[in-house]
């Protein structure tokens, strides 16, 4: 089995901000195989629970119910009780460092100040585990707090749905050919733009 656990807050007021990237990325992962998310989830570890079947591999997918910076007990409880191997957990998380459109796979790495990574590396006791950075633009002079708890400006918005699409096509590929070929894919866009720049 897989873990994919998509971050972001509970609550109405927190639903489609730049911090709830997560959410939405495991809505639209949901609304490709018919299902609405919100609506068959059980309430599971701490979260809201689905099953799906991905590229032929059953995986469990989450939304934390606790707020950003507690997402490790969700995490944590899952793993432990369907014993998953931490390279066998995706978490999907918000970043400001890179653009909006664009997304990054990674291994391993550190929190980067992201409070619900630093969280997730408490409770797995490591940093070796995959993630899935989204881009939502820098702040620029906007609160960096202020920035990631509002909703997505018009500009961006035009860029949302093909960001979310991208995320789902990149867990795919992470399902069916492992982290490496998944990276090779979908990272090679970004650091192209980069080397470009």
């Amino acid at each position: 089995m897989r873990l994919i656990v998509g971050l972001g807050n509970p609550g109405l007021e927190y639903a489609r901000t730049r911090h709830n990237a997560g959410f939405m990325a495991l809505d639209r992962l949901a609304q490709r195989q018919s299902i609405d998310f919100d609506a068959v989830a059980r309430t599971r570890f701490h979260g809201l629970a689905i099953d799906v079947n991905l590229a032929g591999e059953k995986c469990l997918l989450i939304k934390p119910s606790t707020f950003m910076n507690r997402s490790g007990l969700c995490v944590g409880e899952a793993v432990a009780f369907h014993k998953i191997e931490p390279a066998d957990v995706m978490i999907i998380v918000d970043d400001v460092a890179l653009p909006m459109g664009s997304i990054r796979l990674r291994a391993e790495g550190s929190a980067g100040g992201h409070n619900g990574l630093t969280d997730i590396e408490r409770a797995l006791g490591t940093r070796v585990y995959p993630r899935l950075r989204v881009g939502i633009d820098a702040p620029g002079r906007v609160p960096q707090k202020d920035y990631v708890l509002g909703r997505f400006s018009p500009d961006q918005q035009l860029r949302l749905d093909f960001v979310l699409d991208k995320t789902c096509d990149a867990l795919t590929a992470w399902v069916r050919d492992g982290l490496p070929k998944a990276m090779s894919l979908y990272n090679a866009e970004q650091d192209k733009k980069s080397g470009d720049a």
